[in-house]
């Protein structure tokens, strides 16, 4: 097992706080492993193992745990009314209404509380029916690249770092993939069986949903539209020229369940000048990359696509908002804000035309602050400053720390 860093540094000062610890994030990310790691972190602190009660509701050991009251008695059941217990609840979606017998428990007994979770019901807005004010919500996301090349040294073989980014971008951060030396049609069909499990029980089961091949072409649509501002009326349109019919409202609401299945981030336009969030026109990314490939195949063509996603979710890890630039008719790929810190970032693949030069640095060039400004780029091995403009390797940035 390898340590995380970047999660539980967030999570270990909330040990021992009245708050529940809500693990959130896509199917098969981690959260089991960080909630493991929570476990030995307890442990270290000289908790007895016999005050740590872990339950794992997606295992048939406690399948008969549907429900919150059944919980709320399990749990009971096993209290020690003398000193404070520890609870691990993983995958607790499992269990109907489960935050009003979390809620219930802590508010009733000397408990400490930590949940995972990785699907709609574990939404802040389905946590705060019982739970508000009273939980702390960590999202986790697949492995980083960092992370990726920690997997690779300790379970595989690592070769040149052009090679391992451009192997990370087909095969994805999925922890399970890089703990063995798997090919991409294997690892695509692993990645496919975390797809289908999202969509059609996470989706279409959980929100009983009849017309599943219509959810199926939205997913195409946004899969294959990663980094293009669109609407629900635009894919109500392109549906249309397609001689498919789907309103907008419907299409809206097929997003917010991708969304909140954690299959996708939406990405909103930011009006630098107006400083004032916009409505229209958002981006989508992926929780993974792999996820484009499994489910459309391996496309070269999309991988300039892949690497704007690979460094939004790096900047959702760090926890910074992210939100598309729009500086009047010009777009700056992201502005990253956290706190009082912000960031300017153009993506590019390669620039070898005037143009392209012109049009990521000149957009970033117009942006009158102090703030710091990047251009990512895969076709340069150094660093260099010019006008104020950071320019470095895609693959730097990623592994540089925080910034």
């Amino acid at each position: 097992m390898i340590y995380r860093p970047t999660y539980m540094q967030k999570i270990l000062p909330f040990i021992d706080t009245p708050f529940v610890k809500v693990l959130t994030g896509v199917r098969r990310c981690g959260k089991s492993t960080v909630m493991e790691m929570i476990r030995k972190e307890l442990i270290l602190r000289g908790i007895e193992e016999s005050r740590i009660l872990s339950f794992r509701f997606d295992s048939l050991e406690h399948d008969e745990i549907d429900t919150a009251s059944k919980l709320y008695a399990k749990i009971k059941e096993h209290l020690d009314q003398n000193c404070r217990t520890y609870l691990l609840l993983d995958e607790i979606q499992e269990v109907e209404n489960w935050e009003k017998a979390v809620n219930s428990i802590l508010s009733d007994f000397n408990v400490d509380i930590y949940v995972t979770g990785s699907n709609s019901r574990m939404m802040s807005s389905e946590i705060s029916t019982y739970l508000t004010g009273r939980y702390v919500s960590f999202r986790i996301f697949p492995l980083s690249f960092g992370e990726y090349l920690d997997f690779r040294i300790t379970y595989t073989e690592t070769k040149d770092r052009k090679t391992e980014f451009n192997r990370f971008l087909t095969m994805g951060g999925f922890p399970a993939l890089q703990i063995q030396e798997y090919s991409l049609e294997s690892a695509y069909t692993v990645v496919r069986d975390i797809y289908n499990s999202t969509i059609f029980t996470d989706i279409v089961k959980r929100n009983q949903i009849r017309k599943v091949d219509q959810l199926e072409r939205i997913v195409k649509y946004v899969f294959s539209n990663v980094g293009n501002t669109f609407s629900a009326l635009s894919i109500s349109k392109y549906l249309k020229s397609q001689n498919r019919q789907m309103d907008p409202e419907t299409i809206y609401s097929y997003l917010e369940k991708l969304e909140s299945a954690y299959i996708v981030h939406k990405c909103s336009r930011y009006d630098i000048k107006g400083k004032e969030i916009l409505k229209t026109q958002e981006k989508f990314y992926l929780a993974d990359t792999a996820l484009r490939f499994s489910v459309l195949g391996l496309d070269e063509n999309a991988l300039s696509n892949m690497i704007e996603n690979v460094v939004f979710l790096e900047l959702r890890r760090r926890g910074y908002d992210v939100f598309v630039g729009k500086l009047d008719n010009c777009e700056i790929d992201f502005v990253a804000m956290r706190q009082n810190q912000k960031l300017y970032i153009q993506i590019a693949q390669q620039i070898t035309e005037k143009n392209t030069f012109e049009r990521e640095y000149g957009n970033l060039s117009a942006i009158h602050d102090n703030y710091p400004k990047y251009v990512l780029r895969t076709d340069v091995d150094d660093i260099s400053l010019r006008d104020g403009i950071i320019t470095m390797n895609v693959a730097d940035f990623l592994l540089s720390g925080d910034y």
